[in-house]
């Protein structure tokens, strides 16, 4: 599950051209939704060290859409544990 990383030069050229910075086909939208799957990840990473138990671990990856405050509509993959 390798993507793209986010290009700042190649954003900041957008934002240039008059592209939208903000919401779901946004500059950003990429970058907002790199830095969510990370900290999400690392959230889990943490809590499942913290809480070792058989009945807590990964148990794959779940495709979620989120809403920002920002209003921007950022397509996420979870790890999830069920």
């Amino acid at each position: 599950m390798t993507e793209k990383k986010f290009d700042f030069d190649e954003a900041l050229k957008a934002i240039q051209s008059g592209q939208p910075i903000t919401g779901s086909d946004g500059v950003l939208a990429p970058l907002v939704k790199q830095l969510t799957e990370a900290a999400l990840a690392a959230e889990l990473d943490t809590y499942l060290a913290d809480n070792p138990s058989k009945d807590n671990r990964r148990n794959g990856y779940a495709k979620k859409t989120m809403k920002s405050k920002h209003h921007v509509i950022v397509p996420v993959t979870l790890s999830l544990s069920w």
